[in-house]
Protein backbone atom coordinates (compact mmCIF):
# COMPACT_ATOMS: atom_id res chain seq x y z
CA UNK A 1 0.00 0.00 0.00
CA UNK A 2 2.79 2.46 0.65
CA UNK A 3 4.26 2.18 -3.14
CA UNK A 4 0.64 1.71 -4.86
CA UNK A 5 -1.41 4.55 -3.12
CA UNK A 6 0.78 7.52 -3.98
CA UNK A 7 1.04 6.11 -7.39
CA UNK A 8 -2.55 5.72 -7.82
CA UNK A 9 -3.26 9.38 -6.00
CA UNK A 10 -0.41 10.99 -8.59
CA UNK A 11 -2.22 9.06 -11.74
CA UNK A 12 -5.67 10.05 -10.56
CA UNK A 13 -4.68 13.69 -10.17
CA UNK A 14 -2.58 13.60 -13.24
CA UNK A 15 -5.67 12.67 -15.29
CA UNK A 16 -6.83 16.42 -14.41
CA UNK A 17 -4.82 17.60 -17.35
CA UNK A 18 -8.16 15.98 -19.59
CA UNK A 19 -9.76 18.69 -17.33
CA UNK A 20 -7.87 21.71 -19.73
CA UNK A 21 -10.06 20.72 -23.02
CA UNK A 22 -13.35 22.15 -21.37
CA UNK A 23 -12.03 25.46 -19.62
CA UNK A 24 -11.46 28.93 -20.98
CA UNK A 25 -9.97 31.17 -18.38
CA UNK A 26 -6.25 30.94 -18.84
CA UNK A 27 -5.36 30.62 -14.87
CA UNK A 28 -7.66 27.45 -14.57
CA UNK A 29 -5.65 26.10 -17.35
CA UNK A 30 -2.40 26.48 -15.63
CA UNK A 31 -3.92 25.44 -12.46
CA UNK A 32 -5.09 22.12 -14.04
CA UNK A 33 -2.04 22.04 -15.95
CA UNK A 34 0.43 22.39 -12.47
CA UNK A 35 -1.89 19.93 -10.46
CA UNK A 36 -1.34 17.07 -13.46
CA UNK A 37 2.30 17.48 -13.21
CA UNK A 38 2.56 17.71 -9.54
CA UNK A 39 0.29 14.32 -9.79
CA UNK A 40 2.77 13.18 -11.85
CA UNK A 41 5.66 13.73 -9.84
CA UNK A 42 4.04 12.71 -6.77
CA UNK A 43 3.34 9.29 -8.34
CA UNK A 44 6.44 8.43 -10.15
CA UNK A 45 7.72 5.65 -7.90
CA UNK A 46 9.06 3.93 -10.96
CA UNK A 47 12.73 3.41 -9.45
CA UNK A 48 11.47 2.98 -5.86
CA UNK A 49 9.24 0.30 -7.33
CA UNK A 50 11.97 -1.85 -9.22
CA UNK A 51 14.54 -1.37 -6.24
CA UNK A 52 12.01 -3.00 -4.04
CA UNK A 53 10.97 -5.81 -6.21
CA UNK A 54 14.31 -6.65 -8.19
CA UNK A 55 16.39 -9.77 -7.28
CA UNK A 56 19.61 -8.36 -5.56
CA UNK A 57 21.46 -10.65 -7.84
CA UNK A 58 19.52 -9.00 -11.19
CA UNK A 59 19.28 -5.39 -10.39
CA UNK A 60 21.31 -4.10 -13.64
CA UNK A 61 18.77 -6.13 -15.85
CA UNK A 62 15.84 -4.95 -14.42
CA UNK A 63 16.88 -1.51 -14.47
CA UNK A 64 17.98 -2.03 -17.96
CA UNK A 65 14.52 -3.42 -18.63
CA UNK A 66 12.95 -0.21 -16.66
CA UNK A 67 14.74 1.93 -18.89
CA UNK A 68 13.69 0.30 -21.97
CA UNK A 69 10.24 0.44 -22.00
CA UNK A 70 10.66 4.02 -20.51
CA UNK A 71 12.30 5.09 -23.43
CA UNK A 72 9.83 3.33 -25.88
CA UNK A 73 6.91 5.13 -24.68
CA UNK A 74 9.49 8.15 -24.83
CA UNK A 75 9.52 7.83 -28.63
CA UNK A 76 6.16 6.75 -29.17
CA UNK A 77 4.51 9.08 -27.75
CA UNK A 78 5.21 12.16 -29.31
CA UNK A 79 4.60 10.24 -32.62
CA UNK A 80 1.36 9.18 -31.49
CA UNK A 81 0.40 12.84 -29.95
CA UNK A 82 1.51 14.23 -33.82
CA UNK A 83 -0.29 12.69 -35.29
CA UNK A 84 -3.52 12.68 -33.14
CA UNK A 85 -2.78 16.49 -33.96
CA UNK A 86 -1.80 16.10 -37.50
CA UNK A 87 -5.53 14.44 -37.52
CA UNK A 88 -7.70 16.16 -35.54
CA UNK A 89 -6.07 19.83 -36.08
CA UNK A 90 -6.58 19.85 -32.41
CA UNK A 91 -4.93 19.30 -28.83
CA UNK A 92 -8.24 18.31 -27.53
CA UNK A 93 -7.62 14.31 -28.30
CA UNK A 94 -3.32 14.08 -27.27
CA UNK A 95 -4.57 15.10 -23.37
CA UNK A 96 -7.05 12.95 -23.90
CA UNK A 97 -4.35 10.20 -24.85
CA UNK A 98 -2.71 11.65 -21.96
CA UNK A 99 -5.52 11.28 -19.57
CA UNK A 100 -6.34 7.84 -20.58
CA UNK A 101 -2.52 6.41 -20.06
CA UNK A 102 -2.85 7.44 -16.70
CA UNK A 103 -6.34 5.73 -16.56
CA UNK A 104 -4.18 2.53 -17.51
CA UNK A 105 -1.51 3.14 -15.12
CA UNK A 106 -3.72 3.02 -12.55
CA UNK A 107 -5.92 0.03 -13.65
CA UNK A 108 -2.54 -2.13 -13.97
CA UNK A 109 -1.61 -1.06 -10.73
CA UNK A 110 -4.60 -2.10 -9.14
CA UNK A 111 -5.89 -4.96 -10.95
CA UNK A 112 -2.04 -6.38 -12.67
CA UNK A 113 0.82 -5.65 -10.05
CA UNK A 114 0.26 -8.17 -6.70
CA UNK A 115 1.70 -7.34 -4.07
CA UNK A 116 5.22 -5.41 -4.07
CA UNK A 117 7.64 -7.35 -2.46
CA UNK A 118 11.52 -8.30 -3.54
CA UNK A 119 11.32 -11.65 -5.80
CA UNK A 120 13.83 -14.05 -4.26
CA UNK A 121 15.52 -16.34 -6.93
CA UNK A 122 15.95 -20.12 -6.23
CA UNK A 123 19.55 -21.09 -6.17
Amino acid sequence: MARKTPIVLGMLMSMSLVAANYVDAQWVVIFVMALAFFGKGFGALGWAVVSDTSPKEMSGVSGGLFNTFGNIAGITTPIIIGYIIATTGSFNGALVFVGANALVAICSYLFLVGEIKRVELKS
